[in-house]
């Protein structure tokens, strides 16, 4: 059994009819996502035009209920503040919302399941490509 976090792109490929959930992982797995990839959720419904905000919110709220959601705690909040600075020193910033999936990945002992390469730059984050 793997313990697996979820980056945002993969719930949005597999919204989209891009990838299924049999794809991120097996039922023996323990799947997570960050609680900053429910926000980026919550923002696409809430931009969604009248035709699809309902369908959109029914996936997320699905998701949401399948799911454990791994809060932003202050151990989260330390090591995003190392992976922000480690990546600015070495000239890569990447964005904040991936820093944080990334640090909540470190902090509670998960490999990260995605499609950005990026994300194995980052120290001491597990990846697991897919897609």
């Amino acid at each position: 059994m793997a313990q697996l976090i979820l980056d945002t792109a993969v719930l949005i490929a597999v919204e989209r009819g891009r990838l299924s959930l049999t794809d991120l992982g097996t039922e023996d797995d323990d799947i997570a996502m960050a609680a900053v990839s429910a926000a980026e959720l919550w923002f696409g419904v809430e931009m969604a035009d009248d035709a699809h905000q309902a369908k959109r919110a029914s996936f997320v709220n699905g998701i949401i209920e399948q799911f454990q959601v791994e809060g932003y705690d202050l151990e989260v909040a330390r090591v995003h503040g190392r992976l922000l600075a480690e990546t600015r020193r070495l000239g890569r910033p990447r964005g904040s919302y991936d820093l944080i999936i990334a640090a909540t990945a470190v902090v509670r002992n998960r490999i990260v399941v995605t499609m950005d390469k990026g994300f194995a730059e980052l120290p001491g984050v597990q990846v697991r490509l897919v897609g």
